[in-house]
């Protein structure tokens, strides 16, 4: 199939309520063709008909998940049926959340989860956590959405697929704390713990490392400008081999502590630096935690 046509299509898939809903609407409004809960038995019928549509479909995006029940165990069939259709690729994005979350969520909403209807949202969130496990191995990417807000989550999702015609790489660069878990979608993790921290100069405690004295006092010790030196040289090697193999999207996570100084410092200041390199951008996780 001429590379003009080729056709992409993005497999919406994950835990109930971590936000696929957010995610569909997010790409219809890039411009995909969105279908809802299709059964993945139909999916080679379905990537059929896209050939056949002779490349006035070449955005896609399906949403399928364990609403289908007993339809949801063909869906490794179906998506290495899919493989063998020439020009279709095939992105499956997996979303997650927490338990904590997704129970939150449920009460909430007050909704029933699909998997325990006269049972508790816990008991719903354990059995699909076991029946998710293969796709989630699966996965090209996974969207940890517990802290996101809706206006986050389709931030992300812009950045990712906004541009799925001119095959961007872009780099991410998340700040994050360690008390607050690691991401489960960042690529490569780093962890600047051992740099001086301003939280202990009273001073700068109370700002975080967007603010210029508290990026200054990161920024000045010996032992960062090193670090920098070399992380600098590791990323200008890896970022065009990750590109050459076909990786569209990065997540390169910073950590410190508390996420609110030393990382977000260090992330600015590498969002910068490779601007020119890759379409780059800088998120935030946790510095506004602890206000």
């Amino acid at each position: 199939m001429d590379a003009k046509k080729e056709i992409n299509l993005v497999v919406i898939t994950g835990m109930s309520g971590a936000g696929k809903t957010v995610a569909v609407q997010s790409l219809e409004d890039l411009g995909f063709f969105c279908i809802d809960n299709l059964p993945p038995i139909l999916l080679p019928k379905f990537a059929e008909l896209l050939e056949q549509s002779k490349g006035k479909l070449r955005r896609v995006a399906l949403v399928i998940d364990l609403r289908g029940r007993d339809f949801f165990s063909s869906l490794f069939e179906s998506l290495d049926t899919l493989e063998k259709h020439h020009g279709i690729h095939y992105h499956i994005l997996f979303l997650d959340a927490s338990d904590q979350t997704l129970v939150r969520r449920y009460k909430e909403t007050r909704r029933r989860h699909p998997l325990s209807p006269d049972g508790t949202p816990l008991d719903g969130i354990t059995q699909e956590r076991k029946l998710l496990e293969e796709i989630k191995g699966r996965a090209h990417q996974i969207i940890d959405t517990s802290s996101l807000k809706p206006a986050e989550l389709k931030e992300k999702i812009a950045s990712r697929f906004g541009s799925v015609d001119t095959n961007p790489f872009s780099v991410t660069f998340m700040s994050f704390g360690f008390k607050y878990g690691i991401p489960i979608d960042a690529d490569l993790v780093f962890d600047v713990r051992f740099l001086p921290n301003p939280h202990y100069v009273e001073s700068l405690r109370p700002h975080t490392g967007k603010d210029q004295d508290v990026f200054d006092y990161v920024m000045k010790w010996e032992e960062t400008k090193q670090f920098l030196e070399k992380l600098e040289d590791l990323l200008r090697f890896l970022l065009p081999h990750y590109h050459r193999e076909g990786k569209t999207q990065l997540v390169i996570g910073i950590g410190c502590t508390g996420g609110k100084h030393r990382s977000v410092a260090i992330s600015e200041y590498l969002c910068q630096k490779f601007r020119n390199q890759a379409h780059c951008q800088v998120i935030h996780r946790d510095m506004g935690k602890d206000r």
